[in-house]
């Protein structure tokens, strides 16, 4: 486990680097991204597990790189929302390409019923982590 933590963690470092942000900066993206249309500097800060404080400084590199921008919510004008400018994860296609290629390769060894001993085993995991590691 520790050795397929860190190279997740030395190829984010790869991918950020070739977006031109940090690994921490790549990865608020990424919880941005997935997030259901634009979110709060504190959702951020609840899903990355940073302070609020260090997310705003996030963010303004994010922006100042094109990636997102900061709007009024429509619903309550004094919230400020931050919105993805960028479409998906596809957009690096390029640069995810290999580790996909990588990930089909390991996954096309197992069988539909290893396979959802895997995806339960990532979800336990996930939530078991978020909860000890990220919601503390």
């Amino acid at each position: 486990m520790r050795e397929q933590s860190a190279i997740t963690v030395m190829f984010h470092a790869k991918v950020a680097a070739q977006m031109g942000l940090s690994a921490t900066d790549e990865k608020c993206l990424d919880l941005a991204m997935r997030a259901d249309g634009p979110v709060t500097a504190g959702k951020i800060a609840e899903l990355s597990g940073l302070s609020t404080g260090a997310v705003t400084g996030v963010i303004d590199r994010l922006e100042r790189a094109g990636y997102v921008r900061r709007v009024r919510d429509p619903h309550d004008r004094r919230k400020v929302l931050v919105e993805v400018t960028v479409g998906d994860v596809d957009e690096f296609g390029e640069i995810f390409e290999v580790a996909r290629q990588a990930m089909i390769e390991v996954l096309e060894q197992f069988d539909e019923r290893e396979l959802e001993v895997i995806e339960r085993y990532l979800k336990l995991q996930t939530t078991t982590f978020r909860k000890r590691m990220i919601d503390t």
